[in-house]
């Protein structure tokens, strides 16, 4: 049977083992020597004839011996990818540990503010109620008092005249009557009683609205009354006076001075506030259209040309398009799942912690997050789309402002 070492030889005689000395002759220590190899040539070994190789029960084993290598360096691979794995999803599992600590003391900061607003706001209102209700009470018992003593004045004035009146005596009764002016001085008082009813209506009524009004002015952030900077706008684009709300106009471009900042082929226009830092949000009206654009754009990035709506390109936004579908610009874009028509969109940037969120206004319910390192000014940026001769998307873009 032959052994692994008749692999070697077989296939390797030049760089097998060196062969013992013969009898006789001295022993010369094996000095190791390195294969003689010329550019382009090998070491030239005894070929043994194919049919003989194949023949040799060792070729098996040596067919073996590489399955196994492959079969263990495919092994090793997987290993590999599955260590990996494991500290990915062990990262994420710190991360989402650490992410959902730091949300619950959020949501809980936020709920806590809420409900010291609102113990707050009873207090005050619990406060104001007894304030009038002492001040009512006091005017009310001054009044009782003023009336008893009038009263008892009345009383004694009708008893003197009642007394008068039943004199019989005439030279008596007459005698009497020039003194009666005098005794009744003081006796006689109009009522002209006024009052004015307790503030009920103040404290009923649409209560619960009444209190929301009261505390919007310190929640934060609420939708932001922003405006659209005209010096941006592309010249199909048509903007209100007040500057809220944009549309497409079918008519010939207007006369607008050209600009660096003036976008002249995309149809858009940025907002008129640059965001550096903070948390803002503000929302969008976009009911009744088939098509638009609205997010965030960096302040520097180009307006000239045909521009890629994408992170890479400075512009963080979700689209409508195709007349009822959602995407997030992203590269390639993500498809948003919405059920039903967006009406409203609300867009929250937290400038510090590099987040930009939208939300369908109407309900509050997520739609998309971008998270960027953001590297410089943010600007809103809108986008009514093209309007069609048909009555398509003829409905402009509108910053939805809240006036309390």
């Amino acid at each position: 049977m032959s052994s692994w070492s008749d692999v070697h030889l077989a296939l390797w005689p030049e760089t097998s083992a060196p062969m013992p000395p013969e009898k006789g002759s001295h022993s010369v220590p094996a000095t190791p020597s390195r294969p003689h190899v010329t550019t382009g040539a090998f070491p030239k070994a005894s070929v043994m004839p194919k049919e003989t190789v194949l023949d040799q029960p060792w070729m098996g084993a040596l067919i073996s011996w590489r399955e196994l290598k492959e079969q263990l360096q495919a092994l090793q691979d997987s290993e590999r990818e599955h260590t990996e794995a494991l500290q990915l999803l062990k990262r994420q599992l710190a991360e989402t540990k650490s992410s959902t600590k730091s949300l619950r003391t959020t949501i809980g900061e936020a709920f806590e503010r809420l409900h010291r607003l609102l113990r707050e706001r009873q207090k005050a209102m619990l406060e104001e109620l007894e304030a009038d209700t002492a001040r009512t009470l006091t005017d009310i018992e001054q009044k009782v008092q003023r009336y008893s003593q009038q009263l008892r004045k009345v009383q004694e004035g009708a008893q003197i005249l009642q007394e008068r009146l039943a004199e019989t005596d005439r030279h008596t009764f007459l005698a009497g009557v020039a003194s009666l002016s005098e005794r009744l001085k003081g006796k006689i008082h109009e009522t002209n009683l006024t009052y004015e009813d307790f503030p009920t209506s103040k404290y009923t009524g649409p209560l619960q609205y009444t209190i929301w009004k009261s505390l919007f002015q310190d929640i934060h952030p609420v939708p932001a009354a922003l405006t659209l900077d005209p010096g941006t706008a592309h010249q199909r684009l048509i903007l209100s006076d007040d500057c809220t709300i944009v549309a497409y106009g079918n008519l010939h471009p207007q006369p607008l001075q050209d600009s660096p900042k003036r976008f002249d082929v995309e149809v858009s226009v940025l907002g008129s506030e640059a965001f550096s830092s903070g948390v803002h949000y503000w929302e969008v009206v976009v009911a009744e259209k088939t098509q638009w654009v609205i997010g965030l754009a960096h302040e520097a990035a180009s307006r000239k040309g045909s521009i890629q709506i994408q992170p890479s390109r400075g512009f963080y936004c979700i689209v409508m398009h195709d007349g009822n579908q959602y995407s997030a610009c992203t590269e390639p874009w993500t498809r948003l799942n919405v059920r039903d028509k967006l009406d409203k969109v609300g867009v929250f940037l937290d400038y510090d912690q590099g987040l930009l969120i939208f939300y369908n206004a109407d309900d509050m319910s997520w739609l998309y997050t971008f998270r960027e390192k953001f590297p410089g000014k943010l600007c809103s940026y809108f986008s009514p789309g093209q309007s069609h001769a048909n009555g398509k998307n003829v409905q402009p873009l509108r910053i939805n402002t809240v006036r309390i």
